[in-house]
Parts: C-alpha cells; structure tokens; sequence
C-alpha cells in the first residue's frame, strides 16, 4: 500500500478542499472547508452552478444589499456542503464568518442558521461539524451549540490553553494548525526546521496525548500540513486534514509509514490547567506565537470572506 492508503487505515483523513473533483479522487472520510477554501471554489468551473444557484435564490426571496450578499455567501457554503457531503461519508465542516468570532451570541445565531439552511436541502446536522476559531467567544459559542446538539470544530488553534479549554467545553472536534506554528518558529530559524523537531508538531503531539490521559472525548484533527513529513509524524492522530496535493504525494509514495500516535501509548501525565476566563486570556497573550498567529487568521478569513462576497456581487450585477 502507499502511505495514504496506510494513512488511512490508522487515521481519519479529511481532504482540505472545497474542490468537488479532487474530494471525489482522494477519497476521504470527512471533509472541512473555510472561507479561503470556499473562495478558490468559488473559482473552479465545476462549483459555477452551485454559484449561481446561490445568487438566484437569494434574487428570488427579495434579499437588498448586504443582506442580499450574506444569504448569498451562506447559500453557497451550503451548497459546496452539500455536494461534498454526497461524496464522503463522513461529516463536513462548516466556517462560521470570523466577522463574528468576537460575539458569542453572534456565532450561535449564525452556526444555527446554517445548520437550518442544511436541512432545507436535506443534510442532517449529525453531518456537518459547525466551525468556529478559538477564542474564548468561539470556545463559549461552542459549548452551547453542543448541548443543543450541533458538533462543533474549534479552528485556529495554536496553543495548549486553547486546546485545553475546547475539552473542557465538550467539543466535538479541535484542529491544531501544525504548519501556521511551523511559519511562525521557521521565520525566526537560523536553519531548517526537521519534522521531527517541528514545533507545530509537538503541538499536536502534546495535545493528543492529554486528551488520551485525561479520557477527554474530543478529536483532535492535525491541520494546516506545510510537508508529507509534518503528517508521518502524527501518523495515528484522530484525524489529519491535508490539501490535494499533499495527499497525491502520499499517494505515490511507496514507503513504509510507521505509526507515531496511539491512545494507548502513556507518557507522564500533564496536569490539567484551569481555564477560567481570565487565566485563559492571560496564557493566550503570553504566547506570542499563538497570540500573533490567532489575530492573522481571523483577520485573513474575513478578508477571503470579504473578497468571496465581492466575487459574488460581480457576478450578480
């Protein structure tokens, strides 16, 4: 077998696309979009027709202005949703605007809306995962979209703390972004980082390994892949998530993939830190990296955000 195919055999693996094609090549259990996979989408020939079904149904209900461009943006997510969640098993990720990942009422709202929009066109919430960055906004927004039954995937995770508070929220899912660690610690590097030193990494590795000893139920999916070796190093992670093209080079590797996580495998237990708001807020700014990173993914999402609704207002006109 290649190393995907090995992959999968001890790995959820989630393709990190929202192109409709190479989802159908790869084959992958789950899949999870956000507003910079949805605007390249928005591009790609074979996502026109869920484009303009967006644009047309947002005309037909009356919809002016930037309403008219929000219902637009939201009945496109759908759709890629949609049409991804007729090729994978598994469950689909679902951005919520990072506009909003300041305003915990907000996030609902909007996670609930969508969840809604899904049922109109027949995907049932138990398949989609709603995903919000993990601010302590994002974390509280999803600590009551849980109890209301809607799973949750909390993005834009760069340290432990945040890590450590998604668990206690009880959320479904995290996504730890190996490579955005990897670019912060690299830019300050005198020589290449290996994968077995990546500090992204060891991020993951850390986290995983807590939530094994603590019998936490939360699955940590590595995300945000900048190379094949950053993924062989979290071989046996819950779920991995890796671009098409990272995935067609696992695809034509024939090495062996040894496995790197297990649950079963027990390290020196780490304490569990306490995560009230404050110290939350306190070990978040004390991480510089994690601080920097958190801001410039917000900030990027709402601008992809901004530029999807801009593409969609040209088309419109």
């Amino acid at each position: 077998m290649n190393k995907l195919d090995q992959l999968k055999a001890m790995t959820t693996v989630v393709a990190d696309t929202g192109d409709i094609a190479s989802i159908k090549r790869f084959q992958p259990t789950d899949a999870t979009t956000n507003p910079t996979l949805l605007l390249k989408a928005a591009k790609l020939p074979d996502c026109q027709p869920l484009l303009q079904d967006a644009i047309q149904s947002a005309s037909d209900k009356g919809f002016a202005d930037e309403e008219y461009l929000e219902k637009c943006t939201e009945k496109f997510t759908v759709n890629v949703g949609r049409e991804i969640s007729q090729i994978v098993p598994g469950r689909v990720s679902t951005e919520v605007d990072a506009r909003l990942s300041f305003d915990t009422q907000a996030m609902i709202d909007k996670a609930c809306h969508l969840i809604d929009l899904y049922a109109e066109a027949d995907v049932p919430a138990s398949r989609i995962l709603i995903k919000l960055a993990s601010t302590w906004e994002g974390i509280r927004a999803a600590e009551e979209l849980e109890k209301r039954g809607i799973q949750c995937n909390l993005t834009l995770l760069f340290s432990f703390v945040q890590a450590a508070a998604c668990a206690d929220a009880g959320v479904t899912l995290i996504s730890p972004f190996v490579g955005r660690i990897y670019d912060w610690y690299q830019n300050k590097a005198d020589q290449p980082i290996p994968p077995t030193n990546d500090p992204g990494v060891k991020s993951v590795q850390r986290i995983y390994r807590y939530y094994k000893q603590h019998g936490y139920q939360t699955i940590v999916m590595g995300a945000s892949f900048r190379s094949t070796g950053q993924i062989e190093e979290l071989a046996g992670c819950d779920n991995l998530t890796i671009s098409p093209e990272l995935l067609e080079a696992l695809a034509g590797d024939p090495g062996v993939l040894e496995r790197k996580l297990s649950p079963e495998v027990n390290t020196a237990t780490t304490a569990a830190p306490s995560t009230n708001e404050q110290l939350f807020r306190w070990e978040l700014n004390d991480d510089a990296m994690a601080t920097e990173k958190l801001a410039e993914g917000i900030r990027n999402f709402a601008v992809n955000q901004s530029q999807l609704e801009d593409l969609i207002n040209a088309l419109a006109r």
